[in-house]
């Protein structure tokens, strides 16, 4: 299928734009049903609101807070993604692995 330049109008900021033969080969190839409905500027101005909110704003999320614990089966010091609690054992990811089977 050969594709063209089409204009098209942004729905955010209203103003027209161009989604070129080349985009329309990549959304078709990613298998993008729709159109975009925003410019590029007012697309790279969602994309970087929505990540304030996520807490990343160079693509990534925040990093994780990690705790420090001792491997309840080996003893080794470890970090988890969680807080450990009194009385729950904590395992590194090696013996996490074993136990997890």
């Amino acid at each position: 299928m050969e594709f063209q330049d089409k204009t098209l109008e942004c729905v955010e900021c209203g103003s027209s734009f161009i989604f070129s033969a080349e985009e329309q080969e990549i959304f078709a190839n990613k298998g993008f049903m729709n159109e975009p409905k925003r410019c590029t500027t007012c697309r790279e101005s969602r994309r970087q609101r929505s990540m304030s909110v996520r807490g990343g704003t160079d693509g990534y999320q925040r990093q994780r807070r990690m705790y420090a614990a001792v491997c309840a089966s080996c003893g080794k010091d470890t970090e988890v993604p969680f807080e450990p609690q009194e009385g729950r054992p904590v395992y590194c990811s090696n013996c996490y692995s074993k136990v997890r089977r």
